[in-house]
């Protein structure tokens, strides 16, 4: 097999992203076990701080368990408008500084460094990129610089948290070869507990048995395991294009048939997704509206709509696809709402019904929303006792 020796790609991953930007709101929180996701019993992590993790927590695990694991853990519902900007702020210093970065996940990024050795060295390059992204965000980040994606992801989750590490060429095999077979990507619990009882714990063994019984035990999955075993990787970094989409969704604590809650949140979730539009200066057009019942059926409907930015545009629709939604009568565990369609764009008359009226109110609700939150103003409609609003 041939691995190109000029390819440098980098793999920069933000620590604990989501208790990151939380504890820089809150410095309170740092070195305290902290979790951030759903505070009922049936929510999950999303995400939480090394010092939880010392407890067995992980991302993905029920709340109710963590509870119990962890009895002193911190627990914070999150915020994804903050997350969001944070991620942006990053993307926008990498691509400030690089030619061809890959934006694989909200804190996940791959850059390609191919060429720049002859210039600045990719190694110096990558350890001040770390240091710019530190500097002028306040978020922690690991990386690794590697000849490929693969080997660069695993080194870094291996320095994580605040580390850095550069695998050079052709030690690709040796670094991978200790490593238990969980730790490379793409091997899931069924592959995993396989492996294991034939006797295949670390990734040295894996590399080492030969291709064609590695696919006939697993198909061709089974060849390209055994690449990454052996470092190979010839994916390559794909250059960041524009999100397609905006959405979010809410999962009730409690299963729930009250018409005037649902609109509220409809109204709420609406709201808040329709200013982050704006805020990208852009316009939608397709609305699509979710809704899962308490037997987790799940049914969604979309209309596309006139290029808009506009709340009472938008919200009209949204609760129109939600009446023709609801119609089993039965309890309801999900409401999501998620845009589409989407294009550059901002304020224009022919969108705001021709009024400057109504074009000045947008611009002074966001104005109000941009300085102080978007939840300082809201639709009293969208409000439900107790909220909290």
């Amino acid at each position: 097999m041939f691995i190109d020796a000029d390819r440098h790609i980098a793999h920069l991953d933000m620590d604990s992203f989501f208790v990151s930007v939380e504890c820089l709101k809150n410095p309170v929180l740092k070195g305290k076990p902290l979790i951030v996701g759903g505070s009922g019993d049936r929510g999950v992590i999303a995400a939480c701080s090394y010092e939880a993790r010392k407890f067995g927590l992980h991302s993905a695990m029920p709340m109710k368990l963590a509870r119990r694991l962890c009895p002193q853990a911190i627990v914070i519902s999150g915020d994804m408008e903050d997350y969001s900007k944070y991620s942006r702020m990053v993307t926008d210093i990498i691509a400030d500084k690089v030619p061809v970065f890959e934006k694989s996940s909200i804190d996940e990024f791959y850059v390609d460094l191919s060429g720049m050795d002859r210039f600045f060295g990719c190694s110096l390059f990558t350890a001040e990129l770390k240091k710019t992204i530190n500097r002028e965000t306040g978020l922690p980040i690991s990386y690794a610089l590697a000849s490929n994606k693969l080997v660069s992801k695993v080194a870094t989750n291996e320095v994580k948290p605040n580390g850095q590490l550069e695998i050079p060429f052709g030690t690709e095999k040796s670094f991978l070869a200790p490593l238990p077979v969980g730790k490379i990507p793409g091997i899931g619990k069924e592959t995993g507990e396989l492996l294991i009882r034939m006797g295949v714990e670390t990734v040295r063994t894996l590399s080492e048995i030969p291709v064609k019984m590695l696919h006939n035990l697993l198909g061709r999955n089974g060849l390209e395991l055994w690449k990454r075993a052996n470092g190979i990787d010839d994916s390559p970094v794909e250059p960041y294009r524009e999100q397609k989409s905006i959405s979010t969704e809410q999962t009730f604590h409690t299963d729930t048939i009250d018409l005037q809650f649902l609109n509220a949140q409809l109204t709420r979730m609406t709201e808040r997704i329709a200013f982050e539009l704006r805020s990208q200066n852009k316009l939608t057009g397709c609305i699509t509206v979710k809704l899962r019942y308490a037997n987790f059926d799940t049914v969604t409907k979309q209309q596309t709509i006139p290029y808009s930015g506009a709340d009472h545009i938008i919200l009209t629709v949204a609760k129109s696809l939600f009446q023709q939604l609801y119609d089993r009568r039965m309890l309801v565990r999900l409401v999501g709402i998620r845009f589409t369609h989407l294009i550059p764009g901002n304020y224009q008359i022919n969108l705001f019904d021709d009024t400057q009226e109504m074009i000045r109110l947008y611009q002074a609700i966001d104005s109000v929303k941009n300085r102080f939150g978007e939840s300082f103003i809201l639709r009293a409609r969208g409000i439900t006792p107790g909220s909290g609003y």
